[in-house]
């Protein structure tokens, strides 16, 4: 995550758009079918057929208008029917019988496809979106809807899309910033039309807790500004409205400075007395529970499958010699796991039992690539997966050690995706014309892809562009919204789809201007349209 921690015993390389990568050609863009929809990220195939393009209101044989229509077996479709029916200016019919014209909104049978993949027919009857599971519709009408902002009509034809990658995403430091409960609903929405399904919210950090808690002992943790309960619960609505999950980040053993300052007696020390900023000590009975009363209060909150552990940068193992820094820990190391045992074991050992926590409640655990340790006598959880940001950990191995082990890793690769407020430690703010043209979720760390990544294509699950906080009032969230807007779009092109992009870059851009919220015709004019590249 962050290296603001990192930074006084870590010696950090450059990172950014780096100028080896940027000697690299991107590959050429093969374009298009002809009438393919203009949307990004783009489909995967599109068969043309003959016949007239549909243009939403164009006369209907129902004698109404066009609508957007379910059918009777797809209830579950209604409010997919309704925000389409909203976005373009149509009626909603429910579930009455589909006219000429119309769009008509359907669940194909289980199994009928990948999950989240969609088919759109547009023919004389009008357009017919089906899909096996509710997102994967929903997902087609996000297509509809981009092309009409794009090209004014959807031609004739058939399209078939699914993702390449089933997470894809943002995450947001919410411990170190604190957004806006509209301005990250704002997110949301241009998430879902970018087909992006994970929302990763840092939620605590040194700095404070992001998110109210009830509990009068850790109300201590709380900045001057935070998301209250009501707050979050609505943002989470409105996420599982849109086919988002969200993924709360609690980090530990690291990174709980806030924590501390409720829980002092908790704060770890070295072999000299001297604090270790943001590091609680392990070894200490009742600091496992210490985090896991907070989590456990917010388990409820996070109706996801999935949860984050942290588990980076912890400040005792980044010294030369840890058990040397840290008798204390080395001491309960070797009481807890044999006398071959580590400080890194016992931190292995924390991580597990934090995994476990979350596993019960049925969450998948996740933790950051430099919380799992080379040469332990205790091994990390298999069920933990990886997000991988950084390859200049004390120790680091290559990522494909990590796939090599079999393990599912994430791509937050701090080259290409890590937006840090004030670009401390040379990092850069990462441009969308990189992410098109040089980064794929199989390029992990540094600027070059994994050795052998084709046969690792199913551990590798995606990736998330990552807004970290290091300088809070660096930009404020309207420029980080700009700032971010093309990355995420470049993203979510190389998470969707597994080749080239099918345009340039520069065609890349302007069909996203196009296709971006606030514009209402091909020629008409994009709100709130950024500059930033």
């Amino acid at each position: 995550m962050g290296v603001a921690a990192a930074a006084a015993t870590l010696t950090l390389t450059a990172v950014g758009a780096p100028a080896a990568a940027a000697a690299q050609p991107p590959p050429a863009a093969t374009p298009p079918p002809a009438g393919a929809p203009a949307v990004v990220p783009s489909v995967e195939t599109f068969t043309p057929s003959s016949g007239q393009p549909w243009k939403p209101g164009q006369a209907a044989g129902n004698g109404s208008g066009t609508r957007v229509v379910i059918d009777s077996n797809s209830a579950g479709l209604a409010d997919e029917g309704k925000l389409l029916a909203q976005e373009l200016g149509l009626r909603y019919g429910g579930s009455a019988p589909a006219g000429t014209g119309d769009i008509r909104l359907a669940l194909s049978p289980k199994g009928s496809g990948p999950a989240e993949s969609y088919k759109i027919v547009v023919d004389g009857n009008g357009v017919t979106i089906t899909g096996p599971d509710e997102a994967g519709v929903f997902y087609g009408t996000r297509t509809v809807k981009q092309a009409v902002r794009t090209t004014g009509s959807m031609a004739a034809g058939t399209t078939q899309d699914a993702p390449a990658k089933p997470q894809r995403g943002l995450n947001l430091d919410i411990a170190r910033k604190y957004f806006t409960p509209g301005w990250i609903e704002d997110r949301l929405r241009e998430m879902a039309d970018l087909k992006l399904n994970q929302l990763g919210l840092h939620v605590s950090d040194d700095q404070g807790l992001g998110i109210e808690t009830k509990q009068p002992e850790y109300r201590k943790m709380l900045p001057a500004q935070y998301l209250t309960q009501d707050e979050l619960a609505q943002i989470v609505k409105l996420a599982a409205a849109l086919h988002i999950t969200v993924v709360p980040e609690f980090d530990s053993p690291g990174h709980l400075g806030a924590l501390l300052k409720a829980f002092p007696d908790f704060q770890l020390e070295d072999a000299n007395g001297r604090p270790v900023q943001g590091a609680i000590d392990i070894s200490k009975n009742g600091a496992g529970a210490v985090v896991d009363g907070l989590v456990k209060e917010f388990l409820p909150l996070f109706p996801g499958d999935a949860w984050h552990l942290g588990g980076d940068e912890y400040q005792a193992l980044v010294r030369s010699n840890p058990e040397a820094a840290f008798p204390g820990l080395a001491a309960a190391a070797v009481a807890q796991y044999g006398p071959n045992a580590k400080i890194k074991d016992l931190a292995t050992g924390w991580l597990n039992a934090r995994a476990a926590t979350v596993a019960s409640a049925g969450k998948q655990p996740k933790a950051w690539n430099d919380g799992f340790y080379a040469g332990t006598v205790v091994q990390a959880d298999p069920a933990i997966e990886v997000e991988y940001w950084t390859g200049k950990e004390i120790g680091a191995r290559p990522p494909q050690q990590y796939l090599a082990d079999g393990r599912k890793v994430v791509n937050l690769n701090d080259a290409y995706l890590y937006y840090v407020l004030g670009q401390p430690n040379q990092f850069t703010y990462p441009t969308g014309q990189a992410i098109h043209e040089q980064w794929t979720p199989s390029v992990l760390r540094g600027t070059a892809p994994v050795p052998n990544a084709a046969q690792y294509q199913d551990q590798l699950l995606g990736g998330r562009l990552a807004v970290w906080g290091d300088d809070a009032k660096a930009q404020t969230e309207e420029e980080v919204a700009a700032g971010i807007r093309m990355p995420l779009a470049a993203l979510a092109q190389k998470v969707w789809s597994s080749g080239p992009p099918p345009q340039a870059w520069g065609d890349f851009r302007g069909m996203v201007d196009q296709a971006s919220p606030g514009s209402t015709s091909p020629s008409g004019p994009v709100s709130g349209a950024s500059t930033a590249p």
